[in-house]
């Protein structure tokens, strides 16, 4: 019942907050929408701050779900690499694009992208840090420190979020499949073994 409660506060918070924006939607509308009391409400989240990381993490969820089956599959590492690029910036897209207002906060506040992706950040850096393990294990890559390299990834990734939401890339003539070939000369053979 626990789960079951709060698993409802953070859906109907993630609807309020897609169609009405996070500032727009209080304590009280959430409590409302899902036929609780505010004190119940309480009971779960100390803040509209706390229910507002729950709903990020819940949507990132999918993403990680997906990447940690790319790491998983039975495939080369730098396959493995270009398939965690393509799915990072297409989930990423998805659920931006399905949580409406959510959107325009996404692209108005840094700070708040910065919450959003802390959540997830660390398990990104795990994900992708396997994949260049497991690379140098096999030779194929070359990298010194798969950790800093991983973190350094990720957080180049992250800096083309917003231009591969807003389509600001194909603007410029860079399409999915030149992305994926612009990182992959940039950050992957930079890091293949000659």
């Amino acid at each position: 019942m626990v789960s079951k409660t709060r698993d409802k506060f953070i859906e109907v918070a993630r609807q309020l907050f897609a169609r009405k924006g996070v500032e727009n939607t209080t304590m009280n509308d959430i409590a409302s929408a899902s036929d609780k009391g505010r004190r119940t409400i309480y009971t779960y989240f100390k803040s509209k701050r706390d229910i507002f990381n729950a709903v990020i993490e819940r949507e990132t969820d999918q993403l990680l779900n997906q990447l940690r089956i790319i790491v998983a599959k039975d495939i080369s590492p730098e396959e493995k690499f270009y398939e965690y690029v393509d799915c990072r910036f297409e989930t990423m897209k998805e659920i931006v694009s399905r949580n409406g207002s959510l959107r325009a906060g996404f692209f108005r506040d840094v700070r708040k992208v910065d919450r959003a992706r802390k959540i997830i950040s660390k398990k990104e850096i795990a994900m992708l840090r396997a994949i260049l393990d497991e690379g140098v294990a096999q030779g194929d890559f070359r990298i010194a420190d798969t950790s800093r390299t991983a973190v350094v990834i990720i957080h180049a990734i992250h800096g083309l979020d917003v231009p591969y939401i807003r389509d600001n890339l194909a603007d410029q003539g860079i399409d999915k499949e030149t992305l994926r070939t612009l990182i992959s000369s940039i950050l992957l053979d930079g890091i293949k073994k000659m």
